[in-house]
């Protein structure tokens, strides 16, 4: 994927005022790194992160950090930003833009206390993406995206194997953001809170999937502002797609799976719907409320 050169976003900021620094969580498999990376419904992870937030501080000061992993992050973000703009001005809207929070360990958010094992996340109270540090580390130790692309273009603007996933993520979680400003969000609660629990769980799904969807989009639409995608990236997120899914996950840890319990779509799911979104370019195509799914 290349990113370097691009305008960076202004609206990422260090939780806490301190400086951020990678750090693993070790010991935790595959299966559920992904899940905490990719797969994480904030409402449930942040029921866990709330006894944690005693540790934490809500105060955010501006990403000064110079490092590779922040600049890619303030990239990535500016490249939603512009992406999210775009559509809600052909849509008639306007696009109010989320704040991304740098953290290291622990944080408050509005939602609640979080930790790194929350994994990244948005809160619809504060509309700002969290995501801890260790993010990226755990990325290229435990799932083996390191070292640079054999891409096109120059070395310097080439970049790392692996930096699509990271970005896909980045995305998914501002799609929630944009399901927040479309009033989507606030009418899954509100379902949710009038069904029953095997149906609050199959809207939970088909929020999950809108955003999957919506990280398509994005993708489609950033290819034919900047044409950042590199051979292997597309292949890169489909993988990684297909591996966040409630059935793998399910069948990895040795759970019986059970679709009634799913909150995120099984691997086919999310595969299917984030290349929707990647083909058409067109929110229209993310309707996940809609019929089957």
């Amino acid at each position: 994927m290349k990113w370097r050169g691009r305008r960076q976003s202004t609206n990422v900021r260090m939780g806490g005022g301190g400086k951020a620094i990678g750090g693993g969580i070790g010991g935790i498999i595959i299966g559920l790194i992904l899940w905490l990376v990719f797969g994480v419904n904030p409402m449930q992870a942040l029921q866990t992160g709330q006894s944690m937030a005693g540790g934490g501080s809500s105060t955010t000061t501006e990403a000064t950090d110079d490092s590779r992993d922040t600049q890619f992050v303030k990239t990535v973000m500016a490249d939603t930003e512009d992406v999210w703009h775009q559509l809600f001005q052909e849509a008639g809207g306007t696009y109010k833009e989320p704040t991304l929070v740098l953290f290291n360990g622990r944080i408050n958010s509005a939602c609640g206390g979080a930790s790194a094992a929350t994994g990244p996340f948005y809160c619809p109270a504060d509309q700002s993406v969290y995501l801890d540090t260790s993010f990226f580390t755990e990325m290229r130790q435990n799932l083996g995206i390191s070292g640079d692309q054999q891409g096109s273009g120059d070395a310097e603007n080439r970049g790392r194997a692996g930096d699509f996933a990271q970005a896909y993520v980045i995305a998914h979680e501002v799609g929630h953001h944009v399901q927040t400003l479309l009033g989507i969000s606030q009418k899954v609660n509100q379902a949710r809170q009038q069904v029953s629990q095997a149906q609050g769980n199959e809207l939970s799904v088909r929020q999950e999937l809108q955003a999957d969807c919506f990280a398509g989009v994005w993708a489609n639409r950033n290819q034919q502002r900047v044409q950042f995608l590199e051979a292997g990236d597309i292949d890169e997120a489909l993988n990684a797609a297909s591996q966040i899914g409630d059935d793998r996950l399910a069948h990895s840890s040795g759970r019986s799976v059970s679709p009634d319990s799913f909150t995120h779509g099984t691997s086919q799911q999310r595969v299917t719907w984030f290349k929707r979104g990647l083909q058409n370019g067109d929110i229209q195509a993310c309707d996940t409320f809609s019929g089957a799914i």
